[in-house]
Parts: structure tokens; sequence; C-alpha cells
């Protein structure tokens, strides 16, 4: 069979864009759900939850979610006493830098799970910078204003996303294989998250994963304390060295 150059440029144009497809892989969409202990739903608003894919076998392939030209680089930002975004995820050696955009110090520290950390004390205008090199889930607060705190969630994986305001989740370009399904929710216990893990199967083509029910329990979010395991003195913005808030 004859071909001419217009048919073959157009041949070889759609094999390209099936390459393409299947090196992006499979789009993997959900939705999450919260309720209280007696199964009724709660409202969306203030709540997210994060849902990623860990591989079981094979090599991670490159995902639309994170190509290969993003830096791996990103920023909590301190400001208005609160950390913002309060949810971050990150892969595996990303860094995250800690910029103070307060007129007063902050004292950013992270003493639990995942990456153990102490910034010490910087003024308004300055930044410090932490690597995650460790998978995990790492709580921070400020060891000056004891409402600020963010979690910073560390994968081992390209493919994760954190929920919208609905409860929807997309995650992009996952490529065929077995995964084990992660979630976690901040209002949720660590052991009822980890009953919600399972096996999942990803092939070519785009899976719904449907709405997961995250049962809520007023004992996972607590009250912390301070870098020195102490509750926090009203008294330490007297103190020399600090800026009355």
């Amino acid at each position: 069979m004859n071909l001419n150059k217009t048919n073959r440029s157009w041949i070889s144009i759609a094999l390209l864009l099936i390459a393409v497809g299947f090196a992006y892989g499979a789009d993997i969409r959900g939705r999450i759900s919260h309720t209280n202990t007696d199964g009724a739903l709660l409202s969306e608003r203030g709540r997210s939850a994060v849902v990623w894919l860990t591989p079981l076998s094979g090599q991670i392939a490159t995902s639309r979610n994170t190509p290969p030209t993003s830096p791996r680089h990103l920023t909590l930002l301190q400001k208005n006493k609160q950390f913002d975004p309060h949810v971050l995820v990150v892969e595996v050696g990303s860094v995250v830098d800690f910029p103070n955009k307060d007129p007063f110090f902050h004292n950013v520290f992270s003493l639990f799970e995942g990456k153990r950390f102490d910034l010490g004390l910087y003024e308004t205008g300055t930044t410090r910078s932490v690597r995650f090199d460790r998978p995990g889930i790492c709580y921070i607060f400020c060891n000056i204003h004891s409402q600020m705190s963010a979690v910073v969630i560390v994968v081992n994986t390209p493919y994760f996303a954190v929920t919208k305001k609905s409860g929807e989740f997309e995650i992009l370009g996952a490529a065929p294989g077995r995964y084990e399904l992660n979630v976690w929710a901040e209002q949720c216990l660590p052991k009822t998250l980890k009953e919600f893990s399972r096996e999942l199967t990803i092939g070519d083509d785009t899976a719904v994963l449907g709405t997961i029910r995250l049962p809520e329990c007023r004992e996972a979010v607590t009250v912390h304390q301070n870098k020195y395991g102490k509750s926090y003195d009203p008294e330490v913005f007297s103190k020399p060295g600090y800026t009355q808030p």
C-alpha cells in the first residue's frame, strides 16, 4: 500500500497522540464526604482531605500533576498569625520556605511524625527553609502563637490531590499498575484513616472511585503544647526580643 506524504504525516501524528495518551496514564476521580460518629453528613465548609496513590510495584511514571520541569520548592506563608495554606502536600525531597510576613516574630516547629525541626525565632521579612526528606504527616505550629497550625503531608509519589470545597478530587495521569490508596483528613483518627487504605489497580482509562465517607472524631484534634512540651505562656509576648502582636 502506497501512502503519500500527507497521509504518512497524519498517521505519525495519530501514533504520537496515542503514545502520549499511554504515557499520561489514567485520571482518578472521586469525592470525600465527612460524617459524624452517627454517620450523618457534615458540611464540607472548612474541611479538606488528601488522597494519594503509592505504587506497589514498578517505577513511578511522570504525572501531569508534577511535570519534570516543576520545581520541588514550595511556600508555606505566615501572615495574620496564620499559615497559608493550612494543608500542603509535597513529594519526598521537596523544600518548603516559611517566610514571615507578619510585623512580629515567629518560631515555626514540628516535633511529631514526619520531619522534626525547629526554625528558631525570626523576624518579619525573613524566611527559613526545610527539606522534607521522608514520608509522613508533619503537624506544624508556632512556638509564640498557639492558634497557628498547619499540616505538611510528605508522600513518596507524584499521584496526589487535595479535595476541592465540594469534596471532589482528581489525580491526573496515573501510570497503569497496582497502588495503595491512602486518605487523610485532620478531623479523623489515624487508625480510622488506616482502615480506608486499600489496594487499587489502575488501567489506561479514567477511574471513578465514587464517594469515600470519612467519620470524624473530636479526639482527633486536641490542644497542642509548645516546643518545650508545656502550655503556652501568655506572658511570652512581654519578654525581651518579642514585639507585641
